[in-house]
C-alpha cells in the first residue's frame, strides 16, 4: 500500500499544493528525505512564481501528478550539509532551479546539459531516485544534492535573485550558446514579461544591440528607458516590422501564449536563429519556406546546466542585474496566479516564504 505524502520520508515538511486541475493552492503537509551525505538542506526564504507553475497546477501539459507543490525559483539559507558536501556550508546563501537530478553518466550530463538528460528529475512533479514524487519551493525547506544548487553572491538581494534561477537561466543559455550575447550582435527579445525583461538586461550587459518586440505599444518607454533596450518594435505594426526585416542575428521568443512566428522569422538575417524558450500549451504553425530561402532556423532551448546557472548568477551579481519583482505573502498566492494568467505583474511575483508561510499552517 502506497504511503501518504506525509509518511513517505522521515522529515516533516509544509507547503502549499494544488490537488486538482482547478489549480487552487492550499496548505499541504508532506515529508522530505533526511539530509544524505552529498545533500544540502536549506530553509526557503523566497520563491518566484514562474508561468510554468501555472501550467503545471492546471495540468495544461497533460502530465501533472497531484498533489503538485510548485516552485523552481528557490533561494534560501543552508541549515545542514552532508558529510561529503564541499560546495557550501551552513549559513551560506543558495539557490535551486528547475532540476534536482539526472543520470550523471550520459553525454548531456557530462557536457553540463543536464536539462536534456533522458532521466532528468524535475524539482517538482518529478520522480526522485527513490521512486517518490518531488515537491517544489512553495514550502518551508528543500533537500537537494549539492550538484543541483548554486551559491548566491552576497551582493545580490535574495528576493530579486530568485527569478534568475529560471527566467535568468532560460535566456542566458541561448545568449551564450548561440553567440547572441556579444558586441556586434543584434538580437530581438519577444515579449516583455518575466523572461523578457531579464533577457534585455543580460543581453545589454553582454554587449549586444537589443530590440524588444511586443504586441503592446504601451511598453515602449519601459523597454527603452527603464530596461535599456536599443529599439522597440510593435509586432502588430506591419510598417515597423517590414522596415526591420533581415536585421537581426538572433531572436529569443519568450512568449508562452499561442502566436504567429512567421513575422519573427522575417526579421532574421541569413543564417539567423529564432530560439523558442516560452512554452505555449498548443502547437505553433511553422512556415518552412522562409527557413529554406534564408538558411534560417527555429530552435528550442529549455533552461541550462548547473555551471551555466552559477555563471549566470555570478554575472548578474557583478553587473547588478536582478528581476523586477512584486513580493507577496503566501496567502496571496492564488490571487497572484490569477493576475499572472492575465499578465498583470511587473514582472515576477516572488513569495516571501520565510516570513509568511508558517502563519498559514492550519
Amino acid at each position: 500500500m502506497a504511503k501518504s505524502p506525509e509518511e513517505e520520508h522521515p522529515v516533516k515538511a509544509f507547503g502549499w499544493a494544488a490537488r486538482d486541475q482547478s489549480g487552487h493552492l492550499s496548505p499541504f503537509n508532506f515529508s522530505r528525505r533526511e539530509t544524505g551525505e552529498e545533500d544540502v538542506k536549506f530553509k526557503v526564504l523566497y520563491c518566484g512564481i514562474c508561468h510554468t507553475d501555472l501550467h503545471f497546477i492546471k495540468n495544461d501539459f497533460g502530465f501533472s501528478t497531484y498533489p503538485v507543490v510548485p516552485g523552481h525559483e528557490i533561494v534560501g539559507e543552508v541549515t545542514e550539509v552532508g558529510s561529503k558536501v564541499t560546495k557550501v556550508k551552513v549559513g551560506d546563501r543558495v539557490g535551486m532551479g528547475g532540476i534536482c537530478g539526472g543520470c550523471g553518466s550520459c553525454k548531456n550530463c557530462d557536457n553540463d546539459s543536464v536539462a536534456y538528460c533522458p532521466k532528468l528529475i524535475e524539482t517538482y512533479n518529478g520522480i526522485d531516485n527513490d521512486g517518490t514524487r518531488t515537491y517544489g519551493g512553495y514550502s518551508d525547506f528543500m533537500v537537494a544534492n549539492e550538484n543541483f544548487i548554486v551559491r548566491v553572491p552576497d551582493n545580490i538581494p535574495l528576493d530579486a535573485a530568485a527569478p534568475l534561477l529560471c527566467a535568468g537561466l532560460t535566456v542566458w543559455s541561448p545568449l551564450k550558446y548561440f553567440g547572441f550575447g556579444e558586441p556586434g550582435k543584434h538580437i530581438g527579445i519577444v515579449g516583455l514579461g518575466g523572461l523578457g525583461h531579464v533577457g534585455v538586461r543580460l543581453a545589454k550587459a553582454l554587449g549586444s544591440k537589443v530590440t524588444v518586440i511586443s504586441t503592446s505599444p504601451s511598453k515602449k518607454n519601459e523597454a527603452l528607458e527603464h530596461l535599456g533596450a536599443d529599439s522597440f518594435l510593435v509586432s502588430r505594426d506591419q510598417d515597423e516590422m517590414r522596415a526591420a526585416m533581415g536585421t537581426m542575428d538572433g531572436i529569443i521568443d519568450t512568449v508562452s501564449a499561442v502566436h504567429s512566428i512567421s513575422p519573427l522569422i522575417d526579421l532574421l538575417k541569413t543564417n539567423g536563429k529564432l530560439v523558442m524558450v516560452g512554452a505555449p500549451e498548443k502547437p505553433l504553425e511553422l512556415p518552412v519556406f522562409p527557413l529554406l530561402v534564408g538558411k534560417k532556423a527555429v530552435i528550442g532551448s529549455c533552461g541550462g546546466g548547473m555551471k551555466e546557472m552559477q555563471e549566470m548568477i555570478d554575472f548578474a551579481a557583478k553587473h547588478n542585474i536582478t528581476a523586477d519583482i512584486e513580493v507577496i505573502s503566501m496567502d496571496y498566492v492564488n490571487t497572484a496566479l490569477v493576475r499572472l494568467e492575465k499578465g498583470d505583474v511587473r514582472y515576477r511575483f516572488v513569495i516571501d516564504i520565510g516570513k509568511t508561510l508558517a502563519a498559514t499552517k492550519p
